[in-house]
């Protein structure tokens, strides 16, 4: 029984593990295409650039 909770545990921590890279791989892509685009990080989805304050 400890035998079969100890795989299953392994078989958990490797799919996570996988998922951990997939991750960091996608994160990577996306600033790659950024910076591509010439669009820059953003913290806010509702920042306005400041010429148009006022």
């Amino acid at each position: 029984m400890q035998d079969k909770f100890q795989t299953m545990s392994d078989q958990i921590i490797g799919r996570i593990d996988d998922m951990s890279c997939r991750i960091d791989d996608l994160e990577r892509n996306i600033a790659d295409l950024m910076m591509q685009a010439g669009v820059e990080e953003v913290e806010g989805e509702n920042k306005t650039p400041a010429s148009n304050k006022g």
